[in-house]
C-alpha cells in the first residue's frame, strides 16, 4: 500500500525544491530506498512533464566497491558519471541504509582516493544543476535519535514537509545582516573564536537543496580565523564516529585538532590536502523541528540554535577561495539546554543561547516559526 506521505514529499521535491520544468531531465539517485518512494518520485516527475532517470545503490555493495577501488577504475567511473551528470538539469538523491557506519572499516586512504577521483562529478552537480538531497528514515537513524522507528518516521515527514515559505522573511534579514558584517565573534563553553566574513556572500537555505533545511551560510575570509572552537554535537565522517571535536586556529589554519575518540584519524582527514585545515563554510541553523543531534549532518546542521564551522571546500556561491576534497560540517549547539553561547556581529550581540535578539531576526526563533 502506498503511503500518502511519500506522494506529498515527492511533489514538494519536484515542484518546490527543484522546480522542474517540462522536458527537463532529472537524475534520481536512490540509496537503499523503498521502491514505493522511488515510484512516487518517478510519478511526480512525470506529472511535471519532466524526464526521470534512476540509479539505485546498495550500501553493502558500495562498501565492497570502496574497499577494492583502484585509480584506473575510478577514472572510468568518474568519466561515465560526469558525462551523465552533464545531461541533467536536476538531481534528487535519497540516502538510506540500515547501518549508518557501513563504511567505517574502509581505510582512510581509500576514502581519500574515491573523494579525489569523484570530485569533478560532485562539483558539477553542486554548481551546475538544481539539486536536493535527503536522508531516508531507517531503524538505524531512529536509534541514533533515541526514538522508536514509528516516532522517528513521523518526525522525519513532519520536518521534511515543513512549510519553508515561513522562513523567508527571517532568512532574508539574516543574510543581509551577515553580508553587512566584518568581524564575527563566537563565545561559549570551550569556544572563543574570531573571524571576518567581509565581502563574502551569505545565502539563505529554505528547502531548495537539502531537506530538512533551515540555515544561512557564508564563509570566513580564509586567513582570518583565530581562536578555539569546541563542538558539542557528535558527528560521523567517512563512516567513523567523532565526539567532542576541538580545533585551534592561527591565521585561518587549524594548528591543533583533538577529539574524544580517534584523534589520529581526525588529523588524517584534516591532512587530506592543504585546504582541509582551513574553513570553507560558516552557517547558522534554525529549523524549529530539529533540536538534538543524531549523527546525521543533513539534520544536525539545521538544529535550532546551532551553527556549523566547516573544514574544507568552500561553496562557489559563498567562496573564500579554499579548495579541498574535504567538506566536513561540524556542529555546535548554543541553546541554553546545551550550555549556551553567543554570536556577535561587529560587536553587536545577535544571538544568545540560541535565540535571535534583533527584531528582524526574531522571525527565525522557534516560537515564531511554530506559532
Amino acid at each position: 500500500m502506498n503511503d500518502p506521505r511519500y506522494d506529498h514529499l515527492a511533489k514538494n521535491l519536484v515542484s518546490f525544491s527543484t522546480a522542474l520544468k517540462p522536458g527537463e531531465k532529472v537524475l534520481l539517485d536512490m540509496f537503499d530506498i523503498p521502491d514505493e518512494m522511488t515510484v512516487a518520485l518517478i510519478r511526480a516527475v512525470r506529472a511535471a512533464k519532466a524526464i526521470p532517470l534512476v540509479q539505485t545503490h546498495h550500501s553493502r555493495v558500495a562498501r565492497e566497491m570502496a574497499l577494492g577501488a583502484q585509480e584506473a577504475g575510478l577514472e572510468v567511473h568518474c568519466a561515465v558519471q560526469l558525462a551523465q551528470m552533464k545531461k541533467m538539469a536536476a538531481y534528487i538523491a535519497f540516502r538510506g541504509g540500515q547501518n549508518i557506519t557501513e563504511m567505517a572499516d574502509v581505510p582512510s586512504s581509500q576514502m581519500k582516493l574515491i573523494s579525489k577521483k569523484m570530485k569533478a562529478v560532485l562539483d558539477w552537480r553542486v554548481e551546475k544543476t538544481k539539486w536536493v538531497v535527503l536522508r531516508w528514515p531507517t531503524p538505524s537513524m531512529a536509534q541514533l535519535a533515541g526514538m522508536s522507528t514509528e516516532a522517528f518516521e513521523d518526525f522525519y515527514f513532519r520536518v521534511c514537509t515543513l512549510d519553508y515559505s515561513k522562513l523567508i522573511p527571517g532568512m532574508k534579514a539574516l543574510s543581509e545582516a551577515m553580508m553587512a558584517t566584518d568581524e564575527v565573534h563566537i563565545k561559549g563553553p570551550g569556544t572563543d573564536l574570531r573571524f571576518s566574513i567581509k565581502g563574502i556572500r551569505a545565502l539563505p537555505c529554505g528547502g531548495e537543496h537539502n531537506i530538512p533545511d533551515g540555515e544561512c551560510f557564508t564563509a570566513p575570509v580564509r586567513n582570518s580565523v583565530n581562536g578555539v572552537i569546541q563542538y558539542n554535537a557528535p558527528t560521523i565522517y567517512q563512516g567513523t564516529s567523532f565526539d567532542a571535536v576541538r580545533l585551534e586556529f592561527k591565521n585561518g589554519k587549524i594548528i591543533k585538532a583533538t577529539c574524544a575518540g580517534d584523534s589520529e584519524k581526525l588529523n588524517a582527514i584534516l591532512d587530506s590536502d592543504p585546504g582541509a585545515r582551513y574553513i570553507g563554510e560558516f552557517a547558522i541553523g534554525f529549523n524549529p523541528h530539529v533540536l538534538h543531534p543524531m549523527r546525521d549532518i543533513l539534520f544536525d546542521e539545521k538544529i535550532a540554535g546551532s551553527f556549523h564551522f566547516t573544514p574544507g571546500q568552500a561553496y562557489e556561491e559563498a567562496d573564500n577561495g579554499n579548495r579541498s576534497q574535504v567538506h566536513w560540517d561540524l556542529v555546535c549547539i548554543q541553546r541554553a539546554d546545551y550550555s549556551g553561547g553567543e554570536i556577535y556581529f561587529d560587536g553587536k550581540l545577535i544571538r544568545k543561547d540560541g535565540i535571535f535578539l534583533p527584531k528582524p531576526l526574531q522571525a527565525l526563533n522557534p516560537d515564531r516559526l511554530l506559532g
